[in-house]
């Protein structure tokens, strides 16, 4: 009989979904892994799949590199016996921005238009920031409330948006002042 390659799969799957890659660090939550998209067989019921694609994504911090993670996937890979072929992807690394003039002026014209006292940190989503960071420049990553992001029904509020424009404005009033 055909060897059914969801089963041989499985258990590297358990692997890497629960694998602790780090516990992150002051500025960087733990590195995380989802699994985006698995498809296998032609849609029938009575036919043993003849090859699975998984397709996953990682969101990693600083405890750890693109290399350490492709080692480790390959390690695991290897570990349950399975032939695979893998394309990497790689989107961007993680960065940090060292406080500097554009970081001072963003959290000045948050102060000065919302009356909230802003934290800089890493937890919200990515942008274009991550090539630009690449370059040595600084960068700030700035936008609306993101707890929908990446989810069915992804939105946010017209009036945070508005609310956004206005402290770029302000931003570029205390960068242009000094």
């Amino acid at each position: 009989m055909a060897e059914n390659p969801i089963h041989k799969a499985a258990p590297f799957l358990q692997e890497l979904t629960t694998y602790q890659w780090d516990n992150g660090n002051e500025f960087f939550p733990p590195t995380s892994l989802q699994i985006a998209n698995i498809h296998a067989g032609t849609g029938s019921n009575n036919v043993i799949p003849g090859e699975l694609y998984v397709q996953f994504n990682l969101r990693y911090c600083t405890e750890v590199t693109d290399e350490i993670i492709k080692q480790k996937v390959a390690e695991m890979l290897e570990k349950h016996g399975l032939k695979y072929r893998i394309e990497w992807n790689l989107s961007g690394k993680p960065f940090l921005t060292k406080p500097g003039k554009l970081l001072d002026a963003l959290t000045d014209a948050i102060e000065q238009t919302t009356g909230i006292t802003p934290q800089a940190e890493t937890g919200g989503g990515t942008s274009d920031g991550r090539f630009i960071a690449l370059m040595g420049a600084e960068v700030v990553e700035f936008g609306p409330l993101n707890a929908t992001i990446h989810k069915v029904n992804e939105c946010v509020s017209v009036d945070d948006l508005a609310k956004c424009g206005q402290i770029y404005h302000q931003m570029l009033v205390n960068l242009l002042d000094k």
